[in-house]
């Protein structure tokens, strides 16, 4: 059964950094392409990032290229998401998933940007 426990969200001020951490558990980590998504306040689910299953190639929705990475250690079994120049707009529940739609995912993290 996939597990994925999502954690490293808070409260930063515009411009600020966070990194996000994902483990997972209950299904053989090291062979899926994995996503971040998140759920702004009143809004639906959007994909945020993917990397596949060696770390080898990301991919980035267009507001967060330049400002996001996200990378993996396949020995620990997480999943992460280094967050720079934050900006308001970027305040949401982040959760990590077994695809770019949010399947699996897990209870989140709330990230917030705000002076």
């Amino acid at each position: 059964q996939v597990q994925l426990v999502e954690s490293g969200g808070g409260l930063v001020q515009p411009g600020g950094s966070l990194r996000l951490s994902c483990a997972a558990s209950g299904f053989p980590f090291s062979i899926y392409q994995l996503s971040w998504v998140r759920q702004a306040p009143g809004k639906g689910l959007e994909w945020v990032s993917s990397i596949d299953s060696r770390g080898s190639s990301t991919y980035y929705t267009d507001s967060v290229k330049g400002r996001f990475t996200i990378s993996r250690d396949n020995a620990k079994s997480t999943l992460y998401l280094q967050m720079n120049s934050l900006k308001p707009e970027d305040t949401a529940v982040y959760y990590c998933a077994t695809d770019s739609r949010g399947t699996g995912r897990g209870q989140g993290t709330q990230v917030t940007v705000s002076s």
